[in-house]
């Protein structure tokens, strides 16, 4: 095997360790610090696939709300879908939280979307992420969002600051914890 120059280590090592620091960053915004100012993609409209109502998330302000980009085809999806089923009960269906699932599948459309919903029992909106929804949860939070086996999160707060949770399945209780906080005056 070839040889790398001692003087070529402390480069590589740099190098490394900014590439390393660049993909822990979430993109999102940190627990606890909201974004500075309100995103576009808040006032996008899209439509409920379970109800083909219109609506933008924009329309809830005032309330907590709590959106999970997924895919029908994902088993990570399936089950964020159950614990937050679990939350739904946990927190008594409180009329203040708003549960919204974006399917940033291209492939997907609101028919299959809907039988999904149906499906599984879940009674939130789904919708499929228009381009521009899309493309905001990437450039603003992260790739992540566009990802959905990686069960991206995040939260909008009654001020409208948006919170990223990390990745992975959340437990119906570990998003109790977290949003009881806001839910709560």
């Amino acid at each position: 095997p070839a040889r790398i120059p001692k003087r070529t280590v402390p480069v590589i090592l740099l190098l490394t360790g900014l590439f390393l620091a660049a993909c822990s960053l979430n993109g999102a915004p940190a627990r606890g610090t909201p974004t500075p100012k309100t995103p576009a993609w808040l006032d996008v409209q899209m439509t409920d696939a379970t109800t083909g109502q219109a609506f933008r998330v924009r329309d809830f302000a005032g309330k907590v709300v709590l959106v999970e980009t997924m895919a029908t085809w994902c088993p990570t999806c399936w089950k964020q879908e159950n614990e937050v089923k679990k939350l739904q009960g946990l927190l008594n269906n409180n009329p203040d939280l708003v549960l919204v699932s974006l399917d940033v599948d291209t492939n997907e459309d609101e028919a299959t979307l809907k039988d999904f919903a149906a499906t599984g029992g879940y009674a939130w909106r789904f919708a499929v992420a228009p381009l521009a929804v899309a493309r905001d949860l990437g450039n603003l939070y992260s790739a992540d969002y566009l990802n959905p086996p990686l069960a991206p999160m995040l939260f909008i707060d009654r001020q409208g600051g948006v919170y990223g949770l990390p990745n992975g399945v959340k437990s119906a209780e570990s998003l109790q914890k977290t949003l009881e906080q806001y839910l709560n005056p």
